[in-house]
């Protein structure tokens, strides 16, 4: 990967074409580079050189969790009994290695985590709770289940 690209760097056929891109994955080239106003082969270039940058991380399919017998969805706000870098590291691997938790964010303000899990249902919600609960220099934690999702979007504006 090359250094990371600056956001000044973009041009507007970038912006349209990582735009185009947020909202679906699957398009092709051909019709990519007539959304964005040039020809296959240079829009193809820029795809690839913003792989390369580091800017488009990948690609995957949006999932229904519910559909997949993923009923509850909820946030963790963890706070530790440390702030050392090493505890942190190994908060972090630890929820690194649960495939409940599918987001991990270091915060600043009300706890040192925030994570997004997914469990089948509230019986195993509660048993991802006492397992956090239970590692290594968690201090306290604070769940917040969802009731409903009214906007999930991909990406960022653009």
């Amino acid at each position: 990967m090359r250094a990371q690209t600056a956001d000044t760097d973009l041009d507007a056929i970038d912006r349209r074409i990582l735009s185009e891109l947020q909202e679906d994955g699957r398009i092709t080239n051909v019709e990519l580079a007539r959304r964005a106003g040039i020809s296959a082969p240079p829009c193809l270039r820029r795809v690839r050189r913003l792989e390369e940058d580091g800017i488009i991380r990948g690609y995957h399919a949006d999932t229904d969790p519910q559909l997949l017998g993923w009923q509850v969805i909820f946030f963790a706000i963890v706070g530790l009994e440390s702030q050392k870098q090493a505890v942190l590291d190994a908060f972090e691997q630890l929820v690194a290695s649960w495939p409940e938790v599918r987001e991990c964010h270091m915060i600043r303000g009300g706890g040192d985590f925030m994570l997004r899990l997914v469990a089948r249902d509230t019986a195993h919600e509660n048993q991802l709770t006492q397992r956090l609960t239970g590692a290594p220099n968690v201090g306290r934690v604070q769940t917040l289940q969802t009731i409903r999702t009214s906007r999930n979007l991909a990406g960022v504006p653009l």
